[in-house]
């Protein structure tokens, strides 16, 4: 099955009129808390080993290895979700597994894969039986996404899930009163979208609707943003 019948199979599942995006190409042709100190990083190779040698929280004691993300380090879209799970430590990559399935979906309704955007969590550890981050490894780990997002320079971040969102938007709102609404990172008038966890989806599949609706929010953003 090609991309586009993916794509179509996907947006059908979830009773949506199926339709091409304004200016999107096939895939096919497509090849909170305080700021800490500064990542002793030039380059993102450096930034990499940066991470992988990290030792900044307890985190570093249980962890397998470091998360440090997937995709185009110069992409235009970002998606930061939360934090490593059991299977992402295993394989140093984040989003596998169901959620990471139906997130892949996801990028492809918007017509993208995972070599056309860039993934990284706010931990790049996983913490002790998939509990939340602590606010004190949040912040230990802050300086290392703000550095990511620097290098990336995406033109629109989806954060995925009340975590993710809260933490980057350096927010305590509920996530249901801040989806739907346009969102600017503090400092670099970066706008960001916040939407539900593909996890929180599996559990809740009548909400791909909203989802829906928020990745169109954000691909209208991206549209402003070329021109």
């Amino acid at each position: 099955m090609s991309a586009e019948s993916r794509r179509r199979a996907y947006l059908e599942a979830l009773q949506i009129d199926v339709y091409a995006l304004r200016g999107a190409e096939p895939v096919d042709a497509i090849d909170a808390e305080p700021r800490t100190v500064d990542v002793p990083a030039v380059d993102w190779d450096s930034l990499r080993d940066a991470v992988a040698e990290c030792r900044r929280c307890t985190l570093h004691e249980t962890r397998t290895q470091t998360v440090f993300g997937v995709g185009n380090p110069a992409a235009d879209w970002m998606i930061v979700g939360e934090a490593p799970g059991q299977e992402e430590d295993r394989r140093g990559e984040p989003f596998v597994g169901r959620a990471g399935k139906l997130l892949d979906e996801m990028l492809l309704s918007l017509e993208l894969d995972r070599g056309s955007v860039f993934i990284a969590n706010i931990l790049k550890c996983r913490p002790p039986n998939n509990r939340d981050p602590q606010a004190d490894e949040a912040t230990s780990c802050r300086s290392y996404l703000e550095r990511q997002i620097d290098f990336v320079a995406p033109k629109v971040i989806i954060a995925v899930g009340r975590i993710a969102a809260q933490h980057l938007l350096n927010t305590d709102e509920p996530i249901g009163r801040m989806r739907g609404k346009r969102h600017m990172l503090e400092d670099r008038q970066l706008p960001v979208v916040v939407t539900y966890h593909p996890a929180y989806l599996l559990r809740s599949p009548t909400q791909k609707r909203k989802v829906w609706q928020d990745l169109l929010m954000a691909r209208q953003m991206m549209d402003e943003a070329n021109q």
